[in-house]
């Protein structure tokens, strides 16, 4: 978490403090709450405030998720436990994205209009729209700079299967998106999920790698040609697909 210790060495201008207190920091979303947490006690009332404040909306379930991770401080656990940030009191607050119907309605048709609405939304309310939104909306969302609002993305109840595949598929969306589908065991079940991080040539190598070990034998061989995937992942399912063959 290298940029978390620019903060807690007090280099960071005041300004860039803001913002990151807004939910806005340029990092991973595990590296983002522990940042958004240190900020809870800066001496900068305004900032501190926005943290706390930012820190109370992102559901509880994309918390949970970010602190299983091996990653996260001890001090990160604890202050949050202290401040009581992953509660589902805010769940229940502040219902001007969650309850328009031109953002809940899976049948929604103007998409520009949609992209435009989000666009204009703050942290807080992209962090709702993404928990409790419409599938058209999950779509756009999951490519959200912010990693909290990806990860919340993950975390709707209303995310399905199909989605999580076409996700899954995509080269525009954060690696971190990509590692979460990988660890989710219910996720790894669906072959359709497997193949399509497999062959996503933005998928981390190591989890395509491990994941290739899984295909059928047709979809390994498209794969050993496949110039879209690195070139050791395709190296590595030839060899894969030539042992068959010499058996």
């Amino acid at each position: 978490m290298r940029l978390l210790e620019f903060f807690k060495r007090g280099r960071v201008a005041r300004d860039v403090r803001l913002v990151a207190a807004q939910g806005a920091a340029e990092a991973g979303a595990t590296e983002q709450i522990a940042i958004l947490v240190h900020l809870t006690r800066d001496h900068d009332e305004e900032v501190a405030g926005a943290a706390r404040a930012t820190l109370a909306r992102i559901p509880r379930s994309a918390v949970e998720v970010l602190l299983a991770s091996p990653d996260v401080p001890d001090e990160v656990r604890v202050r949050l436990a202290e401040t009581s940030v992953a509660t589902e009191a805010h769940e229940d607050t502040a219902t001007d994205v969650v309850d328009d119907p031109e953002v809940v309605r899976e049948d929604a048709v103007d998409r520009q209009g949609l992209f435009q609405k989000l666009a204009a939304m703050g942290f807080s309310q992209r962090v709702k729209a993404a928990a409790k939104g419409s599938r058209e909306v999950r779509a756009i969302l999951i490519r959200d700079p912010s990693k909290v609002i990806a990860m919340a993305v993950l975390n709707s109840p209303r995310l399905t299967e199909p989605e999580v595949e076409t996700f899954a598929r995509m080269g525009n969306v954060a690696e971190d998106v990509l590692r979460a589908i990988g660890a989710n065991r219910a996720w790894m079940k669906n072959y359709g999920i497997v193949l399509a991080l497999t062959k996503n040539p933005k998928t981390p190598l190591a989890l395509s790698m491990r994941l290739m070990h899984r295909l059928n034998d047709r979809d390994l061989s498209g794969l050993s040609t496949d110039r879209n995937v690195p070139e050791p992942l395709r190296v590595a399912a030839r060899k894969k697909v030539v042992n068959a063959v010499s058996r």
